[in-house]
């Protein structure tokens, strides 16, 4: 049994994999999950998450079962535990959308059948899937091309650049001092794979030789008392035209991408999000292929 709480909990090969799989027809993959229920915990609401998880269940064959957070009540109704314990007896699998990455760690310690981090603090390894399909995609091979993150280093930046050194990507990031990553996480990230990392206080520097660059959202969920503050800080890392220019490798111009949601003249401009480079609506659309290409290799389909 394995689950998926982070991008490195798959191998560089399995990784190739679970992306192979995420193209893949759907007719292709059988049903795996078939007569089965996938219990779907949301502690936080999201659009994308939702959707594309439970379409990618129903494409599996199996049933989807929305759940929110204050419905089972993590560790004040019942102990992660215990839910853990008692939804592996209804579900052929569970996932969870949380606050703190220790919820679905414990969840996994738990569970007799695989788990899914939706989200958590420390990472989003959902998102980091898309990611790469979306850019492999539009690249090509990855091997050896640049990606750069502008912003702050969160959940999301952080399976973006394990996943893209996983697959031999060069990683730039480029974020403000106290929202950047420390030695030890940039260490630790560049041992995943063949790829580099680096990082940069200035954003041109960072996406300087980039085919693309990803920004998210300067205020998380849960960060909405910083909103002025981060506003502030993260002014100059804003994705607008000038900043995309300054990016692109000897293939041409830079593509732009993004998570979603996007808060429009903040981390970036209504020109960037909307022009011919922006890739975010597939990347919005290969959240689904890769829950199903992800939840169909964590019920053994190979292929």
């Amino acid at each position: 049994m394995r689950h998926f709480l982070e991008i490195t909990d798959l191998t560089i090969d399995e990784l190739d994999e679970v992306l192979d799989l995420a193209e893949a027809p759907i007719e292709a993959l059988g049903r795996p999950l078939e007569g089965g229920g996938v219990a779907l915990v949301f502690e936080k609401p999201s659009n994308r998450t939702r959707h594309s998880m439970e379409m990618a269940v129903v494409q599996l064959g199996g049933h989807p079962v929305y759940t929110r957070g204050e419905e089972v009540g993590f560790d004040v109704r019942e102990s992660v535990e215990d839910v853990a314990r008692i939804m592996s007896g209804y579900h052929a699998m569970l996932a969870a959308r949380v606050f703190s990455h220790q919820v679905v760690a414990r969840l996994a310690a738990s569970a007799s059948v695989p788990v899914v981090n939706m989200l958590s603090d420390h990472s989003h390894p959902l998102q980091g899937l898309a990611d790469l399909l979306t850019m492999r995609q539009s690249l090509g091979p990855l091997r050896g091309r640049t990606v750069a993150y502008v912003g702050d280093h969160n959940n999301v930046s952080r399976s973006l650049a394990e996943a893209s050194v996983m697959l031999g990507m060069h990683v730039r990031l480029g974020c403000p001092a106290g929202y950047d990553a420390s030695d030890g996480e940039l260490a630790r990230i560049s041992t995943f794979g063949p790829g580099t990392i680096e990082q940069f206080a200035d954003p041109a520097t960072a996406v300087a030789g980039a085919a693309v660059v990803h920004t998210d959202t300067w205020t998380s969920m849960g960060q909405e008392a910083e909103k002025a503050e981060r506003t502030e800080i993260f002014g100059r890392y804003q994705v607008n035209r000038a900043l995309l220019a300054a990016a692109g490798d000897v293939h041409g111009e830079a593509y732009f991408m993004h998570c979603l949601p996007a808060y429009r003249g903040f981390e970036v401009t209504d020109d960037v999000i909307e022009g011919d480079r922006s890739l975010v609506w597939r990347q919005g659309h290969n959240r689904m292929h890769t829950a199903r290409g992800v939840m169909a290799f964590l019920r053994g389909v190979r292929q």
